[in-house]
C-alpha cells in the first residue's frame, strides 16, 4: 500500500487509453504537485500491433512523460472485461489500496467494449470501496471517493466539466508518442496491421481538443462526465 493516498486515480481498459482522454490533464495536475496514479485493467495482449512487453515499455515510457506517481496493471483479460464479482472486486481493493479523493474512468458509451465495461466496472467499485462490510478478509480497509468522473476516448459527447490543457499539451503528446506501436506504422516493422490508431487517429485526438477548447476560449481542452453535481467557489 502506499504510504500517502493518490489525490487523483486513473482507470483505463488499455495503456493509453488515459493519455488518450485526459492526458494533459494529468500533466496539469503531477506539475501542480498532486499524485496522480494510473491503473491499466488489462496488458492489451489483443492489439493487433506490439507485444504485451513492448505495450509495457511504452506505458512506462508515457508515464514519465507524464509525471505520475504510480501506474499498476491489474493483469484482468483483454477483450474480457465482464461486470463480475471478481472484476469487481480486483478494482474496488486497488481503490482501497492507493486511497484516491478523485476516480476517472472511461465514458459510458464508446466504440470499444473494453472501455464500456471498465466505465461500468469502476462505478460498480467506487460504491463497494466505500462499504466497511465488503471484502473486509483483504485488510484493506473501506474508502469513500469523494467523487467519479468520466473522460472520452473514440467516441466524444457533451461535457459537464473541461480542464484547460494548453499549458500542458505538449506533454499529452509526447506521452502519445511513446506507444509508437499503436500510433506509428513504422515502429511495427513487417508486423503492422492498419488498425484505426495508426490512420490519423492522433491528429483527430488533437482536433477535438482544440475545439473544445476553442468553445472555452483556449487552445486546448480535455472535457469530462459526472453523474453526480459537482460544486464550485465562484468568488
Amino acid at each position: 500500500m502506499n504510504q500517502q493516498p493518490l489525490d487523483i486515480l486513473i482507470f483505463g481498459a488499455h495503456p493509453d487509453d488515459a493519455e488518450i482522454g485526459m492526458g494533459a490533464t494529468i500533466a496539469k495536475h503531477t506539475a501542480n504537485g498532486y499524485r496522480v496514479g494510473l491503473c491499466d485493467l488489462t496488458l492489451a495482449e489483443m492489439s493487433s500491433n506490439g507485444t504485451v512487453e513492448t505495450r509495457q515499455q511504452e506505458a512506462k515510457a508515457a508515464s514519465a512523460e507524464l509525471g505520475v506517481t504510480v501506474r499498476t496493471n491489474l493483469g484482468l483479460p483483454d477483450r474480457g472485461l465482464y461486470v463480475t464479482p471478481d472484476h469487481i472486486r480486483a478494482i474496488t481493493l486497488e481503490i482501497r489500496r492507493h486511497r484516491p479523493r478523485i476516480v476517472f474512468a472511461p465514458y459510458w458509451m464508446d466504440r470499444h467494449p473494453d472501455h464500456v465495461a471498465c466505465s461500468h466496472l469502476v462505478q460498480e467499485a467506487v460504491f463497494n470501496a466505500k462499504l466497511r462490510n465488503y471484502a473486509p478478509e483483504s485488510g484493506l480497509v473501506s474508502h469513500p471517493v469523494e467523487q467519479t468522473y468520466y473522460y472520452f476516448i473514440n467516441d466524444v459527447y457533451e461535457a459537464d466539466l473541461t480542464v484547460d490543457g494548453t499549458d500542458h499539451y505538449e506533454a499529452k503528446r509526447r506521452s502519445l508518442r511513446a506507444y509508437a506501436t499503436q500510433f506509428n506504422p513504422a515502429a511495427s516493422g513487417n508486423a503492422f496491421v492498419p488498425t484505426p490508431l495508426n490512420q490519423g487517429y492522433l491528429e483527430r485526438v488533437e482536433a477535438r481538443d482544440s475545439l473544445l477548447g476553442q468553445k472555452c476560449g483556449v487552445a486546448f481542452a480535455e472535457g469530462f462526465v459526472s453523474k453526480l453535481p459537482y460544486s464550485v467557489h465562484l468568488f
